[in-house]
């Protein structure tokens, strides 16, 4: 059985996140950000979403693991700053109820999606330019990198809460981040 560790960032929702997986039949554990990755064993890591990046404890250690990584809101702009991207303040601000358009349909995380998708999304901070390695795959109008994708290190991130009731093909992303850790 594949297990997926969600890291906690104590974001709001990040219970959520645990719930989705377990919901699929996902072996998963919901654990502190400060646990010592070498102490994980998992087929997949999500870094969820939180508050703060001051704390967001070890997760940046995870991106150092051999298995797939997926970065909800505050963990994909972890992903992005410690990958060598950046990130800075959203001009929307706060949440909202966002049209996402996919940019890559062959993306094994969201391609499914495509064209489009309807989403619930924090845009107080985003990811501003892109690491090297990865692609854009997804965008809207009130924030530029909705998605981003790098397929040869299994590294992934979405700025929407796939968790979230408002999203509406969340346990879709989910169902697709199983696929890529079996």
């Amino acid at each position: 059985m594949t297990r997926i560790v969600v890291i906690d960032n104590h974001g709001q929702f990040t219970h959520l996140e645990h719930r989705a997986l377990r919901d699929l039949g996902v072996d998963t554990e919901l654990i502190d950000n400060d646990v010592d990755p070498s102490e994980v064993d998992a087929d997949g890591i999500v870094l969820s979403g939180g508050p703060d990046m001051d704390r967001a404890g070890r997760s940046a250690e995870y991106l150092d693991g051999d298995v797939p990584v997926l970065g909800i809101c505050l963990g994909m702009q972890l992903i992005a700053e410690e990958l060598g991207g950046t990130t800075g303040s959203g001009e929307y601000g706060g949440y909202a109820d966002v049209t996402v358009e996919i940019l890559d349909d062959d993306d094994p995380l969201i391609g499914s999606l495509a064209p489009e998708t309807r989403v619930w999304a924090s845009h107080a901070d985003e990811v501003k330019t892109l690491p090297d390695g990865f692609t854009h795959t997804g965008t809207s109008d009130v924030c530029g990198v909705e998605a981003m994708s790098d397929t040869d290190r299994d590294l992934y991130g979405v700025q929407w809460h796939p968790e979230v009731i408002h999203t509406e093909q969340g346990e879709e992303v989910f169902e697709n981040f199983v696929d890529i850790c079996e």
